[in-house]
């Protein structure tokens, strides 16, 4: 372990901010504010420091940077229903289909899949890939068939509403999952 990775490691038993821990680094080892960022970046990669997300509750951080992937499946969510009830000629009947397929055949698995597995580091991307499209695969049969014993039946309308439905809960579960585990509240650690 080299001089310069013991010091980070001291500094954040300190609870600094990110700023105070590059400039501490930079002053006790000589290098310039990018390589300690760098080297400060390489330690959280590696797990053995913790750094806190920033977010005092959880609706500043669904309304900051955290919050921003819960955006962006929403606003795909909700284009997909859209697209649904009002594409019904060419060329909109086309991004239809092809929002529709990943609406049904990626979005409710890889909520869940968000929501099982909220750390960034338990899954590999290929895995979270796979995982997802199985999921998906699994769920929307299931909603098909509990549609099934409702009034609505299976329906184009009540299986696009549906699906939105348990999508959006998951993915805000999977959100307060994610703000869970990133906020460190008043305590600070290395791991």
């Amino acid at each position: 372990m080299s001089c310069a990775v013991v010091d980070v490691l001291q500094l954040v038993k300190q609870c600094s901010t990110v700023e105070e821990a590059v400039e501490e680094v930079a002053r006790r080892t000589g290098k310039s504010r990018y390589e300690a960022a760098y080297e400060l970046m390489l330690q959280v990669k590696a797990g053995r420091l913790a750094v806190e997300s920033g977010a005092d509750n959880f609706l500043a951080y669904i309304l900051g940077p955290g919050g921003a992937w819960l955006w962006l499946i929403t606003a795909t969510t909700a284009a997909a229903v859209a697209l649904v009830f009002l594409a019904q000629s060419p060329p909109l009947i086309y991004l239809r289909y092809i929002l529709g397929a990943f609406f049904v055949l990626f979005l409710p698995g890889y909520s869940l899949v968000e929501a099982l597995y909220p750390r960034g580091d338990e899954l590999s991307p290929l895995e979270r890939l796979a995982l997802s499209i199985g999921l998906s695969l699994a769920v929307v049969p299931l909603i098909g068939l509990l549609l099934n014993y409702t009034p609505f039946g299976i329906r184009l309308g009540p299986i696009a509403a549906s699906l939105a439905a348990f999508t959006t809960a998951v993915v805000l579960y999977a959100t307060y999952r994610k703000y869970r585990i990133e906020s460190l509240g008043s305590t600070c650690r290395a791991t």
